[in-house]
């Protein structure tokens, strides 16, 4: 299971020193943040074993007339349970990307610099995820933006994405988004009220606001979880416009 050995570690990750990079900001060679001179963010969406948030968001987004960014791993794309998701996606006009074909952990918890993979098996991993996606058409020079499977990478992984001819991004650090998988039995359990008062809460503290933010949120969540936060995605696209935020896919973002 893709959740399997992240629950004491996703919620309570301590980003690097974040570095600029013209109007981007990076950690580790990644994208974490676009331009914050504008009220422009982007959703996204990663899902591996788990979617059955998929036709809730995809009609929540499709009333407000929202595009938004899905990651997916091989996995995700060669379960027939998605393959209509994913075309339906694709008609409505979203961003489909990679988020690792096995989802693999490429990096220890601890520490950032020690690599749990060799560029050989890095790369073979992200070729096997590409293939899965041509299969819906998707091609790669339209999908160049890759997002790390459990959202942890370090620079050794941002060069080698690079030399590929892809760019590596991840979420914005400061909410609590990223947690809506966890479940109540786990120390690090978060509820969808919790999670949405941490990006109003951002957004009214930060000096930027949500301006060019990346929110990360999953499709679909272990049934343990009954709590769904993509329930709350009306609301806080309801909200987001009330404050004047565009919502774009990650291409049109990070331009």
């Amino acid at each position: 299971m893709i959740l399997c050995g992240i629950l004491l570690n996703e919620c309570h990750q301590k980003p690097s020193a974040t570095e600029q990079s013209g109007k981007y900001s990076l950690i580790a060679g990644a994208i974490v943040q676009g331009d914050t001179t504008k009220k422009t963010m982007a959703i996204v969406f990663t899902g591996g074993d788990f979617g059955e948030g998929g036709d809730t968001i995809r009609k929540t987004l499709k009333r407000h007339g929202i595009h938004a960014s899905y990651f997916f791993t091989g996995d995700f794309y060669r379960n027939p349970a998605f393959q209509s998701l994913i075309q339906n996606l694709l008609v409505d006009g979203h961003y489909l990307g990679a988020h690792s074909d096995k989802h693999l952990l490429y990096c220890d918890w601890t520490n950032r610099d020690s690599l749990l993979v060799t560029k050989d098996e890095f790369l073979s991993d992200l070729h096997a995820n590409y293939n899965e996606m041509e299969k819906f058409g998707i091609l790669p020079e339209n999908a160049r933006y890759f997002m790390p499977p459990y959202e942890w990478y370090n620079d050794s992984i941002s060069q080698w994405t690079k030399e590929s001819g892809y760019q590596l991004f991840n979420f914005t650090h400061g909410t609590l988004s990223n947690a809506d998988y966890t479940t109540p039995e786990t120390p690090n359990y978060r509820t969808s009220n919790e999670i949405f008062d941490s990006i109003t809460t951002y957004e009214k503290t930060s000096s930027c606001g949500l301006n060019g933010y990346i929110l990360l949120i999953h499709i679909g969540t272990a049934p343990e979880r009954t709590d769904k936060f993509y329930h709350r995605l009306d609301d806080l696209t309801l909200w987001l416009k009330q404050k004047n935020y565009s919502m774009v896919r990650i291409d049109e973002l990070l331009r």
